[in-house]
């Protein structure tokens, strides 16, 4: 059988808006089609405002040629998302509505778009005291156990705990935000483009040839301004 030609990014966004939701207030289009990053497995994230919904809901669907995830919102729903975000240090939605093109806007988009960008500049919340020393024990753990252990299997995973926390470490403490998956290197290099390229060198060395000195640097290096790693004397509950 053969493929659906896919229609222009921004055209079967705006078709799908117009035969699905005719009667909303406002809509975006973001993600990597906007952002001149499209790969044949992109999507179209369409982000909806609509008034007449109950509850916010997401959607997958293939239209047009197009796998498309539709995030649909009240005009009030979207701060509890905009909080939750900001609460987890990763502004999934913030982001999109900041950086997508309008699709549709009855006047209401230019103060949600503030409100986004007001949260992206403000970067996540700092670490309490407590919480930056359990995630430094932590780091410090899971560094040991890539040290420490014989067995290739199990350091494969340690050494993905590693890259999820040493990323996590360098740009909480440092006031930005963390990213997931892809978003990882990109949140690395939004931050400091020499030090994701040093995080990315490490870690593609250890899966390629299992040498764990690289991880183990950065890891120490991310540590050192904060007192290195930390064992003796950690304490929770006492």
């Amino acid at each position: 059988m053969r493929r659906m030609k896919r229609m222009k990014a921004p055209f079967a966004a705006k078709r799908f808006v117009d035969e699905e939701f005719p009667h909303c207030q406002a809509a975006l289009l973001a993600g990597s089609v906007i952002r001149g990053e499209e790969t044949p497995t992109s999507d179209l994230d369409i982000i909806i405002f609509d008034n007449q919904i109950e509850e916010a809901y997401r959607e997958s669907r293939i239209e047009y040629g197009w796998p498309i995830e539709v995030f649909v919102h009240s005009l009030t729903s979207y701060k509890d998302y905009f909080r939750s975000d900001a609460e987890r240090a990763r502004p999934s939605l913030p982001r999109m509505v900041a950086e997508g093109i309008v699709l549709k806007d009855s006047g209401i988009l230019s103060t949600i778009k503030n409100e986004a960008a007001e949260l992206l500049n403000n970067g996540p919340a700092y670490w309490s005291e407590q919480t930056l020393t359990t995630k430094r024990y932590m780091l410090t753990d899971a560094l040991g156990d890539l040290i420490g252990t014989q067995n290739e299997a199990e350091a494969l995973f340690i050494a993905n705990t590693l890259a999820e926390a040493i990323h996590e470490f360098v740009l909480r403490t440092n006031g930005q935000w963390i990213g997931a998956s892809k978003w990882i290197v990109r949140a690395l290099k939004q931050y400091d483009e020499d030090f994701a390229e040093r995080f990315v060198k490490a870690f593609d060395a250890f899966y390629k040839t299992g040498n764990r000195e690289g991880i183990i640097k950065i890891a120490d290096e991310v540590l050192a301004p904060f007192g290195g790693r930390l064992f003796e004397g950690y304490s929770v509950g006492k």
